[in-house]
């Protein structure tokens, strides 16, 4: 077991012998690895689940009304910065969760804010949604 350093608690000395940073091809591997884990942890909340159907409804949607290639890279960029946030807001919600787990004024905060985020998302993807469906529809806007 590691020496213990001044002002080091066991629990980071613990950590420190635990997890081994790695480095060049290495680190790549395992940043993929990471990213796996997430997405399988993603996949467990009920939200992203919507917002992957979400997209398939959209690419659709997209098909059926003949969008051209531009907006379906913007569609697709678009909700991959959802999933992004989504990602994040529930990484807020794990670690308040962990962290406060009684009831109090700024975890409540934190996710409101985690969700507020999220929802301005939805928003942006349905006004570009509903841009691109009602122009094909009704005609150019």
């Amino acid at each position: 077991m590691a020496k213990q350093k001044k002002g080091q608690t066991a629990p980071e000395i613990l950590a420190a012998e635990i997890i081994q940073k790695k480095t060049g091809i290495a680190h790549l591997f395992a940043a993929g690895q990471y990213s796996s884990q997430g997405f399988r942890r993603l996949i467990g909340e009920a939200a992203f689940r919507h917002e992957l159907l979400a997209l398939i409804v959209g690419v659709g949607l997209f098909a059926f009304v003949g969008a051209t290639p531009l907006e379906y890279l913007g569609f697709v960029i678009m909700m991959l910065l959802m999933f992004c946030v989504e990602a994040l807001n529930t990484a807020i919600e794990e670690l308040v969760d962990r962290i406060s787990p009684e009831i109090s004024t700024v975890g409540r905060n934190a996710k409101d804010l985690g969700s507020f985020a999220v929802f301005c998302l939805i928003v942006a993807n349905a006004l570009l949604v509903g841009y691109v469906v009602g122009s094909r529809l009704i005609g150019y806007l």
